[in-house]
């Protein structure tokens, strides 16, 4: 159907593009011209329309339908991701129970010893996650991965832009930056040698 009238488009290009050589404009003859070959032109290019609009409508269907269950499949996988994360730290909220509870039982050493035990037990769980401290101590000041919270004055030109203590650690999460280390900055000062 699409091919006739191309045919039919391209014929009357062609005998125009001859008329305008020739000189002047062609009249079209009397049979293409006849209301019922109009009216049957007409009727195929709706069938046309009608048929490329259903087709429109269907993929814009198929598509709503993909994003909706893309959305769905996203937020269940973020939903699996969480309960993965959570379901070892259930271990380390057991331990810290009973921590607190041989807390009230025993003496200072004792609890002190438990809770050595659980952060290391929780350290181990979120490393295991993908977690990893950012050590930053003694290091040259990095802006992309730690916060200079204050400077002290260094005699050493060596020890300029280092860090000279951390207050809290920084981490990364995959490679993503979770919090920076939050340091002290060693700064060089000609004054402060003499």
């Amino acid at each position: 159907m699409m091919n006739d009238r191309k045919e039919r488009m391209d014929e009357r290009e062609s005998s125009i593009e001859e008329s305008e050589k020739e000189g002047g404009l062609q009249v079209e003859s009397d049979a293409e011209a006849s209301p019922d070959a109009i009216s049957t032109e007409v009727d195929e290019l709706r069938a046309e329309l009608d048929t490329l609009n259903d087709r429109h409508l269907r993929l814009a269907a198929e598509f709503d339908n993909y994003r909706k269950r893309n959305d769905r499949d996203r937020q269940s996988l973020a939903s699996r991701l969480q309960v993965e994360l959570v379901r070892p730290l259930l271990d380390v909220l057991d331990d810290l129970e009973r921590v607190v509870a041989s807390a009230s039982e025993g003496d200072g050493e004792s609890l002190a010893e438990g809770a050595r035990l659980v952060e290391k037990k929780f350290r181990a769980v979120l490393e295991t996650a993908g977690l990893e401290s950012l050590d930053a101590e003694g290091r040259p000041f990095d802006p992309e991965v730690m916060e200079a919270l204050m400077t002290v004055p260094t005699a050493d030109p060596d020890e300029d832009d280092r860090v000279a203590d951390v207050f809290q650690k920084g981490y990364r999460f995959s490679g993503t930056l979770v919090r920076p280390a939050r340091v002290r900055v060693l700064k060089y000062d000609e004054s402060t040698g003499d």
